[in-house]
């Protein structure tokens, strides 16, 4: 089974110039997608990047905004509708860490900034995505999809100051479970990709000691690289490879966790 049926497909990107974001437009759009990425602020090499997603027949576009305010997740989602026309896979991959903070460091400014950028973004990407992802699904009577980026995280509670983060993404692996309800009769498909320890801006604290003893953890003795990460969500997007999944977790980790 190859992923053909992506070719054409309308694919909105969040959070999506660095780390497993850029792998996964990358993935998209060597299929011939139409892919638009986003981020707070324009990349340097936006130019340079545009068409090298372009030259495999596909299309790129960038759109800037923080999506951890309701208003840029509503304008994103018009703007990349107003310039591919609809929309067939939306991809909520923004999120953060932001730092890291045990509980009686946790204040209301913390709380409110790492829900925005992790909740909010998701969830009013989404709401504003469903009518034409709707429309995709009964234009082309195959499934549109959502695909979440989740975390190993929302497992086991997350490490060291990381407890916010690891509900967040626990929220995030369990609302899909009622937008499931809500919208297969419309078509739409729900799943998440769960990352484990991936060789990302995200550990770029931890000095050679801290990633040796991590990699310890995992039988595959090493971290995963957002490479490996991009072809999960090639799957969840295909209809032909995934028409009939929906409401999943597809944990990616190397065998660091198995729940």
């Amino acid at each position: 089974m190859t992923f053909n049926d992506l070719r054409g497909k309308r694919v909105l990107i969040t959070g999506s110039t660095l780390g497993i974001g850029l792998a996964t437009v990358r993935a998209f759009a060597k299929l011939g997608a139409h892919v638009g990425i986003t981020a707070r602020n324009t990349p340097d090499n936006l130019d340079a990047l545009l068409s090298e997603l372009s030259a495999d027949g596909g299309q790129a576009a960038f759109f800037a905004g923080d999506l951890g305010k309701t208003d840029a997740c509503v304008a994103t989602v018009a703007a990349f509708v107003e310039r591919f026309g609809g929309i067939d896979v939306l991809i909520n991959n923004a999120g953060a860490l932001l730092e890291r903070r045990g509980l009686e460091n946790i204040d209301d400014v913390f709380f409110d900034a790492m829900t925005d950028v992790n909740l909010r973004s998701a969830l009013m990407v989404t709401r504003e995505a469903i009518p034409h992802l709707r429309a995709s699904a009964r234009a082309s009577g195959q499934s549109a999809a959502v695909i979440t980026t989740g975390s190993i995280a929302a497992h086991g509670g997350g490490g060291p100051g990381a407890s916010l983060y690891a509900a967040a993404k626990a929220w995030l692996h369990n609302i899909q479970r009622n937008w499931v309800r809500e919208f297969t009769p419309a078509n739409i498909r729900f799943n998440i990709v769960s990352p484990g320890t991936v060789d990302t801006a995200f550990h770029a604290d931890k000095d050679d000691a801290a990633r040796a003893a991590v990699s310890t953890t995992i039988p595959m003795g090493r971290f995963g690289t957002p490479e490996e990460m991009a072809p999960s969500y090639l799957f969840l997007a295909s209809h032909a490879c995934s028409g009939y999944i929906t409401g999943q977790v597809l944990d990616v980790n190397g065998g660091q966790a198995m729940p």
